[in-house]
């Protein structure tokens, strides 16, 4: 296990550097000088930025300067925004939490539903809820995002008025920053209108949650039927049923933690659809992330603040889903036997 474990982790490094190599690509695949693609150089005399080059190596071989890139980064100095001139770092630890919050909370929801509307398919299957569970969990697979985004606005913004339209929280409060993540920032707090704040939050999390967890929760329940099914053709299922178990009693004891370890496998692999689909969801509902700071970094041509976001979405769905791999291999003695019988 342990052996697996340390593969894994040269897998992710390899990754990684190969992701370094893609942000570092950037500014030499622009258009202009790469310099201009690191600072801005409007106003600057030719001595500064003959020196700006020599600090940035630009002045040596491909090799040489993403040798320093990658000290660079490791030091943590990931550039300046072209935009706006406040560190690339800085800028993406005060959004990659906001986006975090985001995906945690589509992924809660998408287990929340989507294992019990599974395993309930499996256990009915070839029925009419079995068929009608399939279809829904298609319809939502299938529909685009930002269309399901515009008609949740439609619907609870602007005909109902229920919910609000963008943002993560009404103007009205101010939460003091202590974790970046808001709901445990105000809980933290000690204003007087915490809990209303906390409901404003809630409501401001409503639709991008439900947006965002839609193909998740469609994977999940597919995925769990179809685990289920095969864990209930087995013989010790078969066994608890002739001893005159009913079938819930016996998905709950022994079908839905073995059905569950497959679906776990996948979670890391939904995280990359999940982080693509937070990138189309924080632009409809200007959501305050790292997909939003992305997306407005690429109209405005701003490299640093393009490689960062680069690398940090990469290499947290990379490591991610590493360690949710070793978990899992840990978890699944089947697994684990398999790995031992390699040679």
């Amino acid at each position: 296990m342990l052996s697996y474990a340390l593969r894994r982790l040269n897998l992710f490094l390899i990754t990684f550097l190969l992701l370094a190599m893609v942000a570092f690509s950037l500014t030499h695949l622009g258009p202009g000088d790469p310099l201009s693609h690191l600072v801005n150089t409007d106003g600057l005399g030719p001595g500064q930025i003959e020196a700006l080059r020599a600090h940035y190596h630009l002045d040596q071989g491909l090799a040489v300067q993403f040798y320093h890139y990658l000290g660079r980064i490791f030091s943590g100095d990931w550039g300046y925004s072209l935009s706006n001139g406040d560190p690339v770092l800085g800028a993406l630890m005060r959004t990659l939490p906001a986006t975090l919050e985001l995906i945690l909370a589509a992924m809660l929801l998408a287990l929340v539903i989507g294992i019990p509307t599974g395993a309930f398919a499996a256990m009915y299957r070839n029925s009419a809820t079995d068929y009608t569970v399939q279809g829904v969990a298609l319809v939502g697979y299938s529909i685009p995002i930002f269309w399901w985004a515009l008609l949740l606005m439609m619907l609870f913004s602007l005909k109902l008025g229920w919910l609000p339209v963008s943002g993560r929280l009404g103007l009205l409060y101010e939460i003091p920053a202590k974790t970046g993540f808001l709901l445990v920032d105000i809980w933290l707090s000690k204003v007087p209108y915490r809990f209303e704040a906390m409901r404003d939050a809630l409501a401001h999390l409503v639709m991008p949650t439900l947006v965002l967890a839609t193909v998740p929760t469609a994977v999940v329940t597919r995925l769990t039927r179809t685990s289920l099914r095969d864990v209930l053709k087995k013989n010790y299922i078969r066994a608890a049923r002739a001893r005159g178990w009913s079938m819930w009693r016996v998905v709950r004891k022994h079908g839905l933690h073995n059905a569950l370890l497959p679906v776990g496998r996948i979670l890391g692999l939904q995280l990359a659809a999940l982080l693509s689909g937070a990138i189309i969801t924080e632009s409809i509902f200007d959501w305050p992330g790292v997909g939003n700071y992305l997306v407005n970094s690429i109209y405005s041509r701003d490299f640093p603040a393009i490689q960062g976001c680069l690398l940090i979405l990469s290499t947290f769905v990379i490591l991610v889903s590493v360690v949710i791999d070793i978990l899992f291999t840990a978890l699944d003695p089947l697994h684990r036997k398999r790995l031992h019988a390699e040679p």
